[in-house]
């Protein structure tokens, strides 16, 4: 039986410290569907197709990768993929109560579903979509804090605007 794992989000925009995570889930399962969030209550900065088309340019080379929108319950989508694993990130102890609670909640909506919790590297612990909004916000660099194909998708579309 394959194991087949969900990272969601709302990936606005996906991070160098979501692929960190993407690439770790690598290793560990057959298969990852990154789903994307439509999630219109967080007023996400870009839209949902520019959000899926970031993650699709980032994770291009993992053959094992697919990247699907959503805006149903995640243990539904989760069942519709037959997927038995939500991967969630934790950055700091910040995240964990958080996390926790949607962990328990899935859980409760759907106990064959499994949440694991990956860390990020050291390096990309402190990244967070909010942050490169932030310094987007007041035009300063992101080149160090997203993939290389997504600072240039955004720093195209902006010098367009």
């Amino acid at each position: 039986m394959k194991r087949i794992a969900i990272y969601p989000g709302t990936f606005d925009p996906i991070t160098n410290g979501h692929l960190d995570i993407i690439n770790r889930a690598n290793c560990l399962f057959d298969k990852i569907i990154v789903a994307v969030a439509a999630n219109p209550t967080k007023k996400p900065r870009f839209t949902l197709q520019e959000r899926v088309e970031f993650v699709k340019k980032s994770v291009c080379s993992m053959n094992n990768v697919t990247v699907e929108p959503f805006d149903t319950l995640l243990v539904d989508f989760a069942r519709q993929k037959n997927a038995q694993i939500i991967i969630r990130g934790l950055r700091a102890v910040s995240d964990f109560e958080y996390e926790l609670q949607m962990g328990y909640t899935n859980s409760s909506l759907d106990s064959n579903i499994e949440t694991v919790y990956l860390m990020p590297t050291l390096q990309n612990a402190f990244i967070s979509s909010s942050i490169v909004r932030n310094i987007l916000e007041y035009n300063g660099k992101i080149d160090h804090l997203v993939p290389k194909v997504v600072s240039e998708l955004i720093y195209t579309k902006y010098k367009e605007s």
